[in-house]
């Protein structure tokens, strides 16, 4: 069955990019007034970016230490909105959301102990 595309994705050149920014801005407000765990790593990076910058001692070294932090945010947004998908289509326990929800805090978690894992490679070198 052909199904049309959304009529929101007509928009093409700077004014996409521009809408583009601003729908991840809304994003990002709703994750950080929304999810409590999401605040909780801003301010873990909030911290940790420029300790990052500070600790490492060369190029390659700051980047891994910040892209480690920035990919727990990414994971944790990814994770958000699966959470809110499954949740709109229905605040009925079922075993197959369960499963959604569990595999995105897995990837969250995985993604912390990827990031304890970084620093504590590069720092305890």
């Amino acid at each position: 069955m052909y199904r049309m595309e959304s009529p929101h994705k007509g928009r093409t050149g700077l004014i996409r990019l521009w809408n583009a920014l601003h729908y991840s801005i809304d994003g990002f407000k709703a994750a950080y007034a929304h999810e409590e765990a999401f605040r909780q790593e801003v301010w873990m990076a909030i911290v940790l970016i420029p300790l990052g910058f500070y600790l490492g001692e060369n190029g390659v070294e700051r980047a891994l230490l910040v892209a480690s932090v920035l990919w727990v945010l990414i994971v944790e947004l990814l994770n958000s909105a699966v959470e809110a998908t499954v949740d709109l289509i229905s605040l009925d326990h079922h075993r197959l959301a369960k499963r959604a929800k569990d595999i995105g805090s897995a990837a969250v978690l995985t993604s912390l102990v990827m990031m304890a894992v970084v620093w504590g490679l590069l720092l305890l070198n």
